[in-house]
């Protein structure tokens, strides 16, 4: 696909990554981005389920990562760690995209059985279905819809055709949208995506309004008038209103930006918009972070004279809550409250407020593990994970840092959680250690102390464990060089990867990924005097990280820049040895957070650990490699009526050496044919094989019977003490009459 279609040039993200979404300002009635095309079959495919969510992964242009394009269901930021994952590795949505079939997962058993790594990142209780996506027949992502484990059991044959519409209809679209566009190849050559992931609102219940204020927007031009209580409730100033699109864009919400462009494509199609919703941002209650504010939009399309275009005439409602719920709810005894999809608090009665110690203008569009210290504990907020992950009913209970114990019961569904809480009664456990006074620790379920906590997420835990996974499959030092360039590549968005090695006091490149041609060849063999991020890296073992070419270019003033805009520069060591460095690099302006520094960190320690292993395992290799192509037959006889030919090939992964043989020997009887196997791959079994095969290379020369070579080779095995076990195939052959003779023996110590 061309690139406007696949990686949409619309707003940034503050590390100024595409968002994938585009900006809405495509042709009237054909956006032509990949997303929109997809919404109606990917909820399509949920509902057929029965599920409550959905995920589309598309390829990424270098075809090395699926890249999520659409979520529907569940929150973008509970799914950040596998936004973009490996096509070679071990998870369910890779393999349903390698076999080209159908996956089914009803419960996290079956996850845990068939892909252990990737429960470690999301350890809760869901079934999952993964079905290829298509075009002209060709897979191109994956479609993935979320199940609750809780619900009646699914049988596994009914999961192919309850999403087959659905597929056929994704396929269908993504043809028809590459058709036509610019490129080469076939429309799968065509799709692909590199932006970030696009929320998609399953539908809801409209909410009765409370505030409205009125726009005017014409969709020819995207431009757009607005009265005050409009203005008011998009938080934006009338002084600073450019009366575009735009303006109002930049108030709306990442993952909700679709359901804006989404009001464009009801108005055109139907001529009319009802109840769609978005979430605005809301600076007023500080500047540490925005919260978000509910509202929807009602409309209908309207079309003027001759130099008129077409507008929408809209009322943009204030869905912030309900005056009749919120009565009742505050006559409750317990506390109330209500989160978003993302977890930010968007309702909470007064009781709440007295029993969490919080005002709601202080909760309103925030994390409640954020504002209100002692719940900051991630133990907290994995209970919410869990919840929405689920769509089960999830408890717990929290210790006040008044001492007395609270009581949560979160409710999930599709569009948020409604959370219960009240006083309880403490835990049996923590009574009992209270009243032993024997407890010198925090008391389970206990709050922390008053202060930020910095807590590693799951997400930086399931890279660590992935690629340790990885690694301690990898061998040879180029094992394990395409094992880090593969892993580290798709998980943290890398465009460039160089492994460097020291050696003799000087760094020598061992592995590149993405850099323009030549550009490495300068750095090649320099002393560890070198004034560069990467040696530096090395000679004092900490990692560098720089956001922007700026600060590359102030730490190291002349250094060469290519086409990256961040980098880290990693240290490899091993056992308190330098092994290299490990070079990354983004192609944007990118904001390290602490969790991904630490994962970076500790990936590069095993990156490290396995190069030194993988370098001594070659140096080894090396050594008996060398042994027994000296002990092989280097060029077999020619015998009169026959042609030989001998062809050696690893039966198991790793050191291609050992004990086997092979020879063909010209005696006086005949021609002998021997193949010979001594246990082991090591230098010692390939020694023990050089005795042997010179023993019945000797045997056989002296033209004895095949049987008494054998015998007399097995008690030179025994003489050796070499507390080996051999095999040997003797065959010897007449090529006159082509009559043969075979012997198979197989002695031990």
């Amino acid at each position: 696909m061309d690139e406007s279609a696949a990686v949409p040039d619309g707003p940034r993200s503050p590390d100024g990554r595409s968002r994938g979404g585009g900006d809405g300002r495509a042709r009237a009635g054909d956006t032509g981005w990949i997303e929109d095309s997809l919404t109606a079959p990917l909820i399509e495919a949920v509902r057929d389920l029965g599920g409550y969510g959905g995920l589309v992964y598309l390829r990424s242009r270098d075809r090395r990562s699926l890249v999520l394009a659409m979520v529907t269901g569940v929150p973008r930021s509970l799914l950040r760690t596998w936004w973009r994952v490996p096509v070679g590795g071990a998870l369910p949505m890779a393999e349903a995209y390698r076999r080209n079939e159908t996956l089914w997962l009803p419960d996290e058993r079956a996850t845990m059985v068939r892909f252990p790594h990737f429960t470690a990142g999301l350890p809760y209780s869901f079934g999952s279905a993964y079905r290829p996506v298509r075009a002209g027949g060709e897979a191109v992502g994956v479609l993935v819809v979320l199940r609750s484990a809780a619900r009646s059991p699914l049988d596994a044959e009914a999961v192919e055709p309850a999403l087959r519409p659905a597929g056929q209809a994704m396929e269908e679209r993504l043809t028809r949208l590459t058709a036509g566009r610019p490129g080469t190849g076939s429309a799968a050559d065509r799709v692909e995506y590199d932006g970030e992931p696009v929320g998609v609102r399953l539908p809801t219940p409209a909410v009765h309004p409370v505030r409205v204020g009125l726009i005017d927007w014409d969709l020819d031009d995207d431009t757009c008038t607005a009265d005050d209580e409009a203005l008011a409730l998009l938080d934006i100033d009338r002084a600073e209103f450019g009366g575009t699109m735009a303006d109002i864009e930049a108030r709306v919400s990442p993952d909700d930006l679709h359901e804006l462009r989404a009001c464009r494509h009801d108005a055109l199609t139907l001529g009319r918009v009802r109840s769609r919703h978005f979430r605005v941002r809301d600076d007023s209650a500080g500047e540490t972070e925005a919260g978000y504010r509910p509202v929807e939009l009602w409309g209908h399309l309207v079309r003027g004279g001759t130099g008129s275009g077409r507008i929408l005439v809209g009322a943009l409602v204030d869905a912030v809550s309900g005056l009749r719920a919120a009565e009742a709810a505050e006559r409750l005894p317990d506390g109330v409250f209500s989160l978003d999809q993302d977890g930010r608090v968007t309702y909470a009665n007064h009781r709440c407020e007295e029993l969490l110690g919080g005002g709601l203008e202080a909760l309103l569009g925030r994390y409640p593990w954020e504002v209100i210290t002692w719940l900051r504990d991630p133990a907290y907020e994995d209970r919410y994970r869990a919840a929405m992950l689920s769509q089960e009913q999830v408890s717990f209970l929290v210790r006040h840092p008044a001492g007395n114990w609270l009581s949560f019961v979160l409710y999930p569904d599709v569009h948020g959680l409604t959370g219960r809480v009240r006083p309880a009664g403490a835990p049996t456990e923590a009574r009992a250690a209270r009243e032993a006074g024997a407890a010198t620790g925090p008391v389970p379920g206990a709050a922390p102390p008053p202060g930020p906590v910095a807590a590693a997420r799951a997400g930086a835990l399931y890279h660590v464990v992935q690629m340790a996974s990885v690694l301690t499959q990898a061998v040879t030092v180029e094992d394990v060089c395409r094992a880090v360039s593969e892993q580290l590549l798709p998980a943290f968005g890398v465009r460039e990867l160089a492994l460097y090695t020291v050696r003799d006091g000087r760094m020598y490149l061992l592995w590149e990924s993405g850099y323009p041609e030549g550009f490495l060849a300068p750095f090649e063999g320099v002393t560890l005097d070198t004034q560069l991020p990467g040696v530096h890296a090395l000679t004092t073992r900490l990692p560098l990280f720089f956001e922007s070419p700026e600060d590359l270019s102030v730490a190291y003033p002349g250094i060469a820049l290519d086409r990256m805009s961040a980098w880290s520069f990693l240290p490899l060591i091993a056992s308190g040895h330098p092994v290299g460095s490990c070079i990354l690099g983004w192609d944007t302006p990118r904001r390290f957070t602490a969790d991904e520094r630490s994962a970076l960190t500790a990936l590069s320690g095993l990156a490290a650990q396995a190069l030194e292993r993988a370098r001594l395992y070659d140096a080894e290799s090396a050594v008996a490699r060398g042994l027994q192509e000296g002990l092989l037959p280097h060029r077999l006889p020619a015998v009169e009526g026959l042609r030989t030919t001998g062809r050696y090939l690893p039966g198991t992964q790793g050191m291609a050496i050992g004990g086997d043989w092979y020879d063909v020997i010209t005696t006086g009887r005949g021609v002998a044919l021997v193949i010979g196997d001594v246990e082991g791959h090591s230098v010692g079994a390939a020694a023990v094989m050089g005795q042997l095969r010179s023993a019945v290379h000797a045997f056989a020369a002296s033209e004895w019977p095949p049987h008494e070579v054998i015998t007399h080779t097995s008690r030179h095995l025994a003489e050796l003490e070499a507390d080996v076990f051999a095999t040997c195939c003797y065959i010897e052959l007449d090529a006159r009459t082509g009559h043969a003779l075979a012997v198979r023996a197989s002695s031990s110590m």
